[in-house]
């Protein structure tokens, strides 16, 4: 088989003057016969952005942005949420005595200390905050005279022996023991319920500054030894978040490095290697810019988009410096080779990016705005490339070109004495899979490999998979807390609330309570579930404890001037039972764990009983609590999931068919995405990965990007056919002229994404080595199943 080199393309001009300056489109005219004008509005815009960049972006969460908002789970929420607080944003801080139990003097003390300090924390809803110290917590019991009751921190405590003792004795009377006080008594718990906005200011709670706090707390406590922190909820999770996202820069960093050096390994020539690596870098640049400039803020999600702009950027950078260097090995002068590689490769390039550009715009449909934050982001940041990678990059290289050694380089690469080497050698391998022993061998390798990844995938589940924040690493601070506070307290911070909604006084009528009762002892019998809490359970003791305690009045009875008594105790006791005007009412579930099927069980058996019980004027809605806000963000994205690749598969399928004019084409192009996607899927089952809110965009980035080495490949392999090139020697072409380029940003890409399984954050991690594996796959199946897929459908000119 003839081995193609550079030679057997068409001949380029021997010199400057021998070239058309009015050759080329419209747009490769106004581009580099005004070279300089180009130049200098990118370098002013460049500028102007990054001043945007750097005095007004910003990183910050919220934790509206983080749930789904329209769906109906979240709606009845969010309509509620002043009614229920407690369910919503709050954080849970422990405070654990290390030589002694809860009654020692010095603990509460310190204990006093972390609640006075946290109830002044800006952001905290101090009315709703509940300790030992806290006096909306109570006692109540019977006694011959009636019923008495008071704060459970005594009066004036002082710490002596007898103020501890009457301590001790409110704690076993007001049954906090597993909720507020830990079952082992070496701990107590502060429950602090978080604004969305600062009342006075109305500016949005910054998480950043509160876990900030939190930790001043923690180390001014835990320096005096008296005391241990352990603090979880929803803001401390993202604060964590942030502060580890910090270390982006570090990873951004190295992979940079890592791909200036493996670009650099390949070229040998620092002016190219340079101007791939600062053009790319300008779009970043660009990027965070109009990020900034359109008022948007970055989050533990989005931050991670400069990184995947720059990473674009290097891929379509190398493939313009590769053709550069090409040509002009081949003795074309520096400007015209710029022009030629332009017009060559800027259509694909620009499909390329475009199909990057679907791949993050289809993340839009997935009702979460910190995800539609991430598309649009991201989508900005491929927009860009547009000019900085496709158009700018040409024109600074058609004045700096490529060393002369780089160039001497590519010419020896392609001799017959080289033949049997490098990539070379790589090549002529790569080439046998056009032949039918080879191409079948592949296509049935192929078609085994996804039968099998689709088995596994099969088991691919929604929604978390461990305890904790899987969001962090086990061992991280934050999941060390968590374990801490859920083996010491009997009551979990995963709350599943189902919102009982009357009329005004409604919650108190028998039926309601009645109805409420039943569903809590339906939750109760859902494996998962470990206890069920609603304002029937007061209003059961309290009917109990009016008459003399008998065990015969634990019930809800049918007197409704005995049910209105119970209700008027428990708000004094358990005001986040109800309402003030009692139409709201939840019935909370505590859950064993937040797994994806803990909480299906738990929404099946919820929704079941809301559709056969619920009423025009005794609605149960779903649903409140951590556990319901994390099980409607589980629903919206099994849906998207579908959705999602339906999008992106559709939209890479129209623009490849708008490329390339065949059927058969697109075919071959999108088989191999379709593959790695499957295998991706079986790697999550296999690494124990669930589709979540962080690893969703996964496979859309991976299926945008990864288009782009269909692209590159079969622009040049298809061109070739459709002059009559046999498709051997077209792929051999294809090959040479971005195939190499192709397996050189293979490696890259997946080397830099790889460097994020070092990140403290486990959602990072776990995007990185996915990403990576895409990254890899797709690259493989580019250059062994096009040619084979190629040698079927493609065998003569499309």
């Amino acid at each position: 088989m003839h081995a193609t080199t550079l030679d057997d393309l068409p001949a380029l001009p021997d010199t400057l003057e021998q070239f058309d300056t009015h050759s080329g489109s419209l747009l490769e005219r106004a581009v580099f016969n005004h070279r300089r004008a180009v130049m200098l509005a990118c370098a002013l815009v460049t500028v102007l952005l990054a001043v945007l960049a750097a005095t007004r972006l910003s990183l910050s969460a919220s934790f509206e942005k983080m749930i789904p908002r329209s769906h109906p789970y979240i709606q009845a929420y969010l309509e509620n949420r002043t009614e229920l607080r407690g369910l919503g944003n709050a954080l849970r801080i422990v405070v654990e005595s290390p030589n002694g139990d809860i009654f020692d003097a010095r603990y509460q003390q310190t204990l006093k200390q972390v609640h006075d300090e946290v109830f002044l924390t800006p952001g905290v809803d101090r009315a709703w905050v509940k300790s030992l110290w806290a006096p909306g917590v109570r006692w109540t019991e019977v006694t011959e005279e009636g019923f008495q009751g008071g704060p459970v921190m005594p009066d004036n405590f002082d710490g002596t022996p007898a103020t501890t003792e009457r301590l001790r004795a409110n704690i076993a009377r007001a049954g906090i023991v597993g909720s507020l006080v830990g079952t082992d008594f070496k701990s107590s718990m502060l429950v602090v319920p978080l604004l969305d906005t600062d009342p006075t200011t109305g500016a949005k709670l910054d998480v950043r500054a509160l876990s900030a706090s939190l930790e001043a707390i923690r180390t001014k406590v835990e320096a005096g030894g008296q005391a241990k922190l352990h603090v979880i909820g929803f803001a401390k999770l993202v604060g964590d978040l942030m502060d580890g996202l910090m270390q982006v820069a570090l990873y951004f960093g190295l992979a940079a490095l890592i791909a200036t050096a493996i670009i650099w390994a390949y070229t040998r020539c620092v002016r190219s290697t340079a101007l791939v690596m600062a053009c790319s870098l300008v779009a970043v640049v660009w990027q965070l810019g109009l990020v900034a400039a359109f008022g948007f803020e970055l989050d533990p999600y989005s931050i991670l988009v400069p990184f995947l702009v720059f990473a674009i950027g290097v891929s379509h950078g190398a493939q313009k410096m590769n053709g550069i260097m090409q040509d002009i090995a081949r003795g074309a002068h520096r400007l015209v080779a710029a022009r030629y590689t332009f017009r060559r490769l800027f259509l694909a390039g620009l499909t390329a990016l475009l199909a990057d550009a679907v791949g993050f715009a289809v993340l839009m449909v997935i009702d979460i705005a910190v995800i539609q934050d991430l598309a649009l982001t991201a989508s900005l940041g491929v927009a860009v490339l547009i000019f900085t990678n496709l158009i700018l990059l040409p024109v600074l290289l058609s004045y700096v070109g490529v060393s002369p050694g780089a160039a001497a380089r590519t010419l020896q690469a392609e001799s017959p004495e080289t033949r049997d080497r490098g990539f070379n050698r790589l090549f002529t391998l790569l080439a046998r899979f056009v032949e039918p022993r080879w191409a079948t061998v592949t296509v049935i390798a192929s078609a085994l490999l996804l039968a099998g990844g689709y088995a596994v995938s099969t088991h691919l589940k929604i929604g978390d998979l461990d305890p904790g924040a899987p969001e962090l690493r086990a061992d991280s601070r934050y999941n060390r807390d968590n374990a801490y506070v859920t083996g010491h307290y009997a009551l979990s911070s995963d709350t599943f609330a189902v919102i009982v909604k009357t009329p005004k006084e409604g919650c108190l009528k028998y039926e309601t309570l009645v109805e409420a009762d039943r569903l809590a002892w339906t939750l109760q019998q859902v494996p998962g579930v470990q206890t069920t809490l609603s304002l029937t359970n007061a209003v059961r003791q309290i009917t109990a404890g009016s008459n003399e305690g008998s065990p015969k009045w634990l019930t809800i009875a049918r007197n409704q001037d005995v049910l209105n008594y119970g209700a008027q105790q428990a708000s004094v006791n358990n005001p986040d039972l109800f309402n003030t005007d009692c139409s709201v009412m939840p019935v909370i579930a505590y859950l064993g764990d937040h797994r994806a099927e803990t909480l299906d069980r738990v929404v099946a058996a919820a929704d079941a009983f809301a559709r056969d019980h619920g009423t025009a004027d005794r609605q149960f809605l779903l649903a409140a609590g951590s556990a319901g806000i994390e099980a409607a963000t589980n629903i919206v994205v099994r849906k998207a999931w579908v959705q999602m690749l339906g999008l992106v598969y559709l939209a890479v399928t129209v623009l490849c068919f708008i490329t390339f004019r065949s059927w058969r084409a697109v075919v071959v192009a999108v088989v191999p995405l379709v593959i790695t996607s499957v295998l991706c899927e079986a790697l999550m089952v296999a690494l124990g990965i669930g589709v979540k809110v962080a690893t969703l965009p996964v496979i859309a980035l991976g299926v945008g990007i990864g288009v782009d080495y269909a692209l590159y490949l079969l622009s040049v392999q298809l061109a070739q056919q459709r002059v009559g090139v046999p498709l051997a020697q077209a792929y051999r072409v294809a090959l040479q002229f971005t195939g190499k380029v192709v397996v050189l940003v293979g490696v890259t890409l997946a080397a830099g994404v790889a460097t994020w399984a070092l990140s403290p954050i486990k959602f990072q991690a776990d995007m990185g080595i996915l990403l990576a594996f895409m990254f890899v796959w797709n690259m493989v199946g580019a250059v062994v199943l096009i040619p084979a897929l190629s040698h079927f459908l493609l065998p003569t000119r499309a």
